[in-house]
């Protein structure tokens, strides 16, 4: 790997842990961040099909109150360095940085937590700051604690590209099969319950419907890209004609959407 191509890479990592908490640009995520690391160091194709792996990972994953989800950011990153580093772009190498990816991201998970400590206090003296009226200071402990955050994810990265190849590759071979194996089983049950995650939180009664015809579309081969794009364009002008008529014919046993019957109590 070049010189450029490693700094590159340092900068994708550094972008990705500050969006993992500006959440601007979704650089965090790891079909972004794990294709521009693939096009960094020559290989887009690799970090394509890895981080679209690893997105269907991340999909059930979301910091709630005050649980802190593993760190994508670092898993993502680290994993797409790894498949790198290992020169392995076959199906076997794609699985094992995934697999490896998971034990990363609750590591990450603990840097994450180190880093919001020492926020604290740098909060506080934004809080002091801002009593004096000193904006300036406010202004500079906000750019400290982001750049704490993009530090976060490039230092780690940044080491395992000062490891060198050949040890990468010796570790990564000394993974048997049967490990590998078992990543790969683990890995599909872990991206079976994050998606079923999401479905649960997104499912109601209005939106079921959806869910099926759009597995039953995706089974069907001969219809295009486009012709899917139009049929969803239909399909969402029907509803929301539907829901401008009345929808449900104005009963008032609830619409199946907890949150939705909330809203309308008020």
């Amino acid at each position: 790997m070049s010189i450029i191509s490693m700094i590159l890479v340092v900068i994708v990592a550094f972008f990705a842990g500050l969006d993992g908490i500006l959440d601007q640009f979704q650089f965090h995520q790891p079909l972004v961040s794990c294709t521009l690391i693939g096009l960094a160091t020559g290989h887009p194709a690799a970090g394509i099909i890895l981080g679209g792996q690893l997105q269907m990972l991340a999909l059930g994953w979301a910091n709630i109150g005050a649980a802190v989800a593993p760190d994508i950011a670092l898993a993502s990153t680290a994993a797409a360095v790894i498949m790198v580093k290992g020169n392995d772009f076959s199906p076997k190498g794609i699985v094992v940085a995934y697999g490896i990816a998971i034990p990363l991201a609750v590591a990450g998970l603990a840097l994450t937590m180190l880093v919001r400590a020492i926020s604290i206090g740098i909060v506080h003296g934004a809080d002091a700051a801002a009593k004096n009226g000193n904006i300036g200071a406010v202004e500079r402990a906000h750019y400290f604690a982001l750049l704490l955050q993009g530090l976060r994810i490039a230092l780690p990265v940044a080491l395992l590209l000062a490891l060198p190849t050949s040890t990468v590759q010796s570790l990564l071979n000394m993974i048997p099969d049967w490990l590998a194996d078992g990543m790969t089983i683990g890995g599909g049950m872990v991206v079976a319950v994050g998606y079923a995650m999401v479905i649960n939180m997104m499912a109601t009664r209005e939106v079921w419907p959806f869910f099926v015809l759009g597995f039953v579309f995706a089974a069907l081969t001969d219809l295009t890209l486009i012709a899917l794009g139009a049929i969803g364009v239909a399909i969402a002008l029907i509803y929301l004609n539907l829901s401008k008529q009345g929808g449900s014919g104005g009963s008032t046993s609830g619409s199946g959407d907890p949150i939705g019957d909330i809203l309308e109590d008020y």
